[in-house]
């Protein structure tokens, strides 16, 4: 596992708590479960892209590509 995907992970999961803080104290609630849902998606398909190599890695691996 690479040490740069956690700390990609980790960055948006910072500015998205910080512009959550910002937004609740604006009282733009929408908005900030809105930024809170999107970076939930970013996260999860920076996972879902490292998921994809990892199973061309066991293919190429196992010779079944």
């Amino acid at each position: 596992m690479d040490i740069d995907l956690i700390f990609k992970i980790a960055g948006v999961g910072i500015i998205v708590a910080v512009l959550n803080l910002v937004l609740k104290r604006a009282e733009r609630e929408e908005q900030a479960m809105m930024t809170t849902l999107a970076g939930l998606i970013v996260v999860l398909l920076i996972i879902v892209r490292e998921i994809g190599g990892l199973f061309d890695t066991v293919k190429s691996v196992f010779g079944l590509w």
